[in-house]
């Protein structure tokens, strides 16, 4: 008879992941508490402090320029859900209501679904201007960011020309669409690169000169001495003084950006899809990627020039401050965090013991407790927004910027495209001669009112 032996027993894999875990974990605790008592880390943290203090510009802008690399991708997904969303109801449809509640992931999932598609380079191409064609036009857009002020002192850069910056990075747009369109070997590409190229030319005229009477008003390039020359109340706002040159602007920033009735640089019932005919993939989805920040960074241009950016309509809310002694400070403290809650819950209780007539007050005292948490946060929170001007100043501005954005969705919704004729005919025909004579209506007002 064979007898077969017993193989020694094995250890799983996930334990001896967890092992080799628990002993790195020990050794870096072992080594940061030998570091602290002989004072090898306190001088390590020592130095980095006077490292960053002796570079602190250089410091804020590294984190400023990471700031708003994170924050373009959460911007990008949310404009993509409003849009699929917006135009939905507006067509009477219900729209994408699968994927997360309400269908909220269905934009991360199609940037997914574009981002794990072929990357095809097509035969003839030029593959190095055609990879850096859909780099160029993002960098565009993330680095205009940089002096766009979100509140009070939240910006990346002040300065003294930001505006004359903005246009100026702006402007790579067109040089990665134009890469786009020669570099794919496609005639429908060129066609769609040379219309990018006429239509920012045509309207970046029109868009400049708009801007000059708010610079005239304000005396200044940057954009936060123009939001602070806005402050008070709506009234004081640059689209009070110059309604005729936001038409003008919010006319050229929508065929900067590419928006309907001005998308003809991708217009799919004549040229397929322009410059973006034979892009795929993770390059594909970086130029519309590129496009929707755009969206979000011209409303918000249009907010700092215009409606007084993170300022509010009227002097409102005002500040709440409580001048208190140490033991009134403690006696308030006490009082909330023992007696309100109890008090709370117990009126909150009240109204649901009398409805829910089955339940004992003591349930109805706990739901009370419940509801009382969400309501206390609530609070809580409305009083950090009074007092806080940066935390209010980006609420304003963020309302602001997206009623221009769910504006540019319902541009789309609505509007026919228009003829690359007519769109060079309103460019040089109607608002560059309007832009011209609301500059030189300004310049005599300013003359007559401050001579």
């Amino acid at each position: 008879m064979n007898v077969v032996p017993r193989s020694a027993p094995r250890i799983p894999a996930l334990w001896l992941l967890l092992f080799a875990l628990g002993g790195l974990g020990t050794l870096v605790l072992l080594v940061l508490i030998v570091g602290i008592l002989s004072g090898v880390i306190p001088a390590i943290v020592i130095w980095l402090g006077g490292v960053i203090l002796a570079n602190i510009a250089i410091v804020r802008f590294i984190v400023a320029a990471t700031a708003i690399l994170l924050f373009t991708i959460p911007t990008a997904f949310v404009i993509i859900f409003m849009e699929l969303k917006v135009i939905a109801f507006m067509n009477l449809r219900i729209g994408p209501n699968r994927v997360g509640p309400w269908g909220a992931l269905a934009s991360v999932v199609h940037g997914l679904k574009v981002l794990s598609k072929e990357d095809f380079t097509p035969t003839g191409a030029d593959p190095t201007v055609f990879t850096l064609a859909p780099v160029a036009t993002f960098v565009g857009s993330v680095m205009a960011f940089m002096v766009l002020p979100f509140g009070p002192g939240l910006f990346g850069v002040d300065l003294n020309v930001g505006l004359l910056y903005f246009f100026a990075v702006g402007g790579l747009g067109v040089v990665g669409l134009l890469m786009a369109g020669w570099a794919s070997f496609n005639k429908y590409s060129l066609l769609g690169g040379l219309r990018s190229a006429a239509q920012m030319v045509s309207y970046e005229i029109p868009l400049t000169l708009s801007v000059v009477g708010v610079i005239m008003l304000a005396g200044t390039l940057s954009l936060n001495g123009i939001v602070q020359a806005q402050s008070g109340s709506f009234l004081d706002w640059f689209v009070v003084r110059q309604p005729l040159a936001f038409l003008i602007f919010f006319i050229a920033a929508t065929a900067e950006a590419n928006r309907t009735p001005f998308d003809l640089t991708e217009a799919d019932s004549e040229i397929v899809a322009g410059f973006a005919t034979e892009y795929s993939g993770m390059r594909f989805g970086f130029f519309f990627f590129a496009e929707y920040v755009n969206v979000f960074l011209l409303s918000g241009l249009a907010v700092v020039l215009f409606f007084g950016g993170w300022t509010s309509p009227i002097p409102w809310p005002w500040p709440i401050h409580f001048a208190l002694s140490p033991l009134e400070s403690l006696i308030a403290i006490l009082v909330l965090l023992i007696v309100v809650p109890v008090v709370a819950s117990f009126l909150l209780a009240i109204p649901i013991w009398v409805i829910r007539t089955r339940l004992s007050f003591a349930r109805a005292f706990a739901m009370g407790m419940l509801l009382f948490g969400p309501l206390a946060t609530a609070a809580v929170l409305i009083y950090l927004v009074i007092n806080l001007d940066a935390l209010l100043g980006i609420i304003w501005f963020f309302a602001k910027a997206y009623v221009f954005v769910f504006t540019f969705v319902w541009m789309r919704a609505t509007l026919p495209r228009v003829r690359i004729d007519q769109l060079m005919g309103l460019a040089w025909k109607w608002l560059l001669p309007a832009s011209l004579v609301n500059l030189f209506i300004t310049a005599l007002a300013i003359l007559v009112v401050h001579p």
